[in-house]
């Protein structure tokens, strides 16, 4: 769903192509309690840093873990709607909070999990 998707800026109404690149756990590279995921949108770096305590929020809440592939579609969720709502203006890091990224997780669900329209 959130890989490899086309989202239309919302000032330009230029499309955006956006490609998945890769999951690093931010505290080895910048010494973040997050996992950043990254992404290609037109060819440029923008990186989704997620909390770490999402994973125990989540993990508490439901008794499940937040997988990479999972925390791959919720960064995705997440920067597609940047994208939509005029958020994104070219930014190359994002950090959500806790709230945010449990929202963009119930939302990826939510979508996930949808009947597809015929």
């Amino acid at each position: 769903m959130f890989k490899d998707f086309h989202a239309q800026d919302r000032w330009s109404k230029k499309d955006l192509h956006c490609q998945y690149q890769a999951v690093i756990v931010a505290i080895a590279t910048r010494h973040a309690d997050a996992v950043d995921i990254k992404f290609l949108v037109d060819g440029k770096t923008v990186w989704i840093a997620l909390p770490h305590p999402a994973w125990e929020e989540y993990l508490h809440k439901t008794g499940k873990v937040i997988t990479d592939a999972l925390a791959i579609q919720i960064a995705g969720h997440y920067l597609k709607a940047a994208i939509e709502s005029g958020e994104y203006a070219g930014q190359q890091m994002f950090s959500l909070t806790v709230a945010e990224t449990m929202r963009h997780l119930d939302e990826t669900l939510e979508e996930m999990l949808a009947p597809a329209k015929s």
